[in-house]
């Protein structure tokens, strides 16, 4: 039976989704430390916003909603087309800790009630996780359920973003070692995580296709993962090109999966181009990129609604609201 969601939530998801139907098409753009890194060096802060401004701009004419940061994407937030919805992140870039111990922390300065207070439909959390990182997945976890229940405190819907990581410093992530493992990471840190609050997860794909390139395993994998999170999850584009997003996507939304969130598979070229040429991809390249993905999540992916209801109504609903 779905959840029934205070109005906020409701609406917040709503206003983050396709106008004909309740399934998720957003881009991404709230990196930081690596969109400076894709920028020529000595980039200053006015330049950084513009060109975030210009991409966030460009494909917010299209996208359900727009992902960006409260570092450089102000600007971009405020000047983007007001038919998408607007999600902020909540967290610092990076982690503290080694690379196999791995702790988020918060911008410091920024709260949920300021995130309410910019205008934002819903709030993205990144934590790195591993499910199997003891106290520390412990501790991740109740970290998660209590900035849930302050986000929720605003009425804001939550998208909880869990990054795997090898717990073996000597195991890359993207090395066959790791990709073994992989989709009982990914379906156990979404039995898990689904249970602390969020609203909905934004995941990785389950296995690592420069490993497994039989869509029957794709198909089994995203089948699992989804019906181990007890919320919706859209798929993320973890900076993969969009060759290899787009069968993705489709494969996740086909087995359970309710939209996508996706990013650099879009613009990542745009970044670093001189304006005319960036004009160009973005008008282009960008916006057909995203058109397919669009088509991909209108056709197949499953609604949020199946698992959410709106609140009832009573003449008198709004006395005992919030």
């Amino acid at each position: 039976m779905p959840t029934t969601l205070t109005p906020g939530r409701y609406r917040g998801l709503k206003a983050s989704s396709l106008a004909a139907a309740d399934v998720f098409g957003i881009v991404a753009f709230d990196q930081r430390g690596s969109y400076r890194k894709m920028m020529p060096p000595g980039s200053s802060y006015a330049q950084l916003a513009a060109v975030k401004q210009e991409i966030i701009g460009a494909l917010s004419q299209q996208a359900s909603a727009i992902l960006t940061d409260p570092v450089y994407g102000l600007r971009a937030a405020m000047q983007m087309s007001g038919s998408a919805g607007l999600l902020l992140a909540l967290e610092k870039s990076g982690y503290s800790g080694d690379s196999s111990f791995r702790r988020t922390e918060l911008l410091p300065g920024w709260t949920p009630e300021k995130i309410r207070k910019a205008g934002a439909s819903a709030v993205k959390l990144m934590v790195y996780y591993h499910p199997d990182s003891g106290d520390l997945a412990q501790e991740l976890e109740a970290f998660i359920r209590e900035l849930t229940r302050e986000c929720h405190r605003w009425d804001l819907p939550v998208f909880l973003e869990p990054m795997s990581y090898s717990l073996d410093p000597a195991i890359a992530k993207n090395s066959a070692a790791f990709a073994e493992g992989r989709a009982e990471v990914l379906i156990e840190t979404a039995r898990r995580l689904s249970q602390t609050g969020a609203d909905v997860l934004k995941l990785e794909f389950p296995l690592d296709i420069q490993f497994q390139s039989d869509q029957d395993a794709w198909r089994a994998a995203c089948s699992q993962l989804s019906a181990a999170s007890a919320v919706p999850w859209v798929l993320l584009s973890a900076g993969v090109d969009f060759a290899q997003f787009a069968p993705q996507a489709q494969v996740a939304c086909q087995c359970g999966a309710s939209g996508f969130l996706a990013g650099r598979a879009i613009w990542k070229e745009a970044a670093a181009m001189p304006p005319a040429a960036r004009a160009d991809f973005l008008a282009g390249t960008a916006r057909e990129r995203l058109r397919q993905l669009l088509d991909i999540a209108a056709a197949y992916a499953r609604p949020w609604s199946d698992f959410y209801s709106p609140p009832s109504a009573s003449a008198n609903w709004y006395e005992s609201y919030g």
